[in-house]
C-alpha cells in the first residue's frame, strides 16, 4: 500500500496505464511531460536517464516502452519521494530509479558514456533578477534555472551520453537559439525539432528537440506541427490518443 499526502492524488495516464501521485500544492505534471514520453524513439533495451523528473511523470509513461533500465534524478526531496511512491505504485521498482540529487554533482557519481537515451523538461525561464518567479517554492525551482540553467542540463546530458546516444527535450520557442548554440558547444547535433501550439493560428508556445552526440551536423528535420486543442478546446486526435489511447 503506498501512502498519500493530505494534498495529493493519484491521477491516470489511461494510454499508458500508468498512475502518477500529484500534488495542487507541490507538483503536478503538464501536456509538457505527456509529449516529451512521446516524442524520441524508446530503445527497448540499454540505458535511459530522465533529468529534471519532477514527479516522476516522464520516465513513468516511457516505462511502457521498453524493458531498458531508467534512473531518474531529481533535485526536490518532496518532488524525488513522489516519483518513488509512484514507482512503487506502478510496481516498477525493478526497472526505475529515482535519486535525489543535484543534477550538477552527476559528473561525480554517475558513468561517462553510458546512456542511450536521455529526457528532460528542464526549468525554461531564465534567472533575472527582474523576471517574475513563482511564490510557489516547488515551482520556482522547477520552471526557473533558479539550481541549474541549460548549459548545466546539456553539460551533463554530453557526459552522460553515449557516442550516437540520443537526448529529448521540452523547452520553450523563444529558448531555440540558446538550445541549438548549447547543443553545439557539447557536440550534440539537433536532429527533429516539432513546434507546438496550443490552437490552431495561435504562435508555438513549446518545442520539442532531439540530438544526437557526436552526430552528424546534416539531417537536421522539422516535424509537422503538433496542435493541442481544436476550435471547441478539446484536445485534437493526435493529442487525445497520447493521454487515453486509440479510440
Amino acid at each position: 500500500m503506498v501512502e498519500l499526502y493530505s494534498d495529493e492524488r493519484v491521477d491516470q495516464l489511461f494510454a499508458n496505464d500508468i498512475q502518477v501521485i500529484q500534488s495542487p500544492t507541490v507538483f503536478s505534471y503538464s501536456v509538457d511531460s505527456v509529449l516529451l514520453a512521446n516524442f524520441p524513439s524508446i530503445p527497448k533495451h540499454g540505458k535511459i536517464v530522465d533529468l529534471c523528473a519532477g514527479n516522476g511523470a516522464v520516465g513513468l509513461f516511457v516505462s511502457r516502452y521498453t524493458k531498458a533500465p531508467i534512473t531518474q534524478v531529481e533535485l526536490q526531496p518532496r518532488l524525488a519521494d513522489m516519483g518513488r511512491r509512484s514507482i512503487a505504485l506502478n510496481h516498477l521498482e525493478e526497472q526505475m530509479t529515482m535519486r535525489t540529487m543535484d543534477l550538477k554533482d552527476i559528473p561525480s557519481s554517475m558513468t561517462h558514456d553510458s546512456v542511450d537515451l536521455l529526457l528532460v523538461n528542464p526549468p525554461y525561464f531564465k534567472q533575472e533578477a527582474a523576471s517574475k518567479k513563482n511564490p510557489n517554492p516547488y515551482l520556482a525551482i522547477a520552471r526557473h534555472e533558479i539550481t541549474a540553467n541549460l548549459e548545466d542540463v546539456v553539460r551533463v546530458s554530453a557526459f552522460l551520453l553515449k557516442t550516437n546516444g540520443r537526448i529529448a527535450m521540452v523547452h520553450r520557442p523563444d529558448r531555440l537559439l540558446d538550445i541549438l548554440d548549447t547543443f553545439k558547444k557539447y557536440k550534440i547535433a539537433p536532429k527533429r525539432i516539432q513546434f507546438v501550439y496550443p490552437k490552431a493560428g495561435k504562435e508555438a508556445n513549446t518545442i520539442l528537440i532531439e540530438g544526437i552526440k557526436n552526430g552528424s551536423t546534416d539531417g537536421l528535420r522539422i516535424l509537422p506541427p503538433l496542435i493541442i486543442h481544436d476550435e471547441s478546446g478539446e484536445y485534437t486526435p493526435e493529442v487525445w490518443e497520447k493521454y487515453y489511447g486509440r479510440k
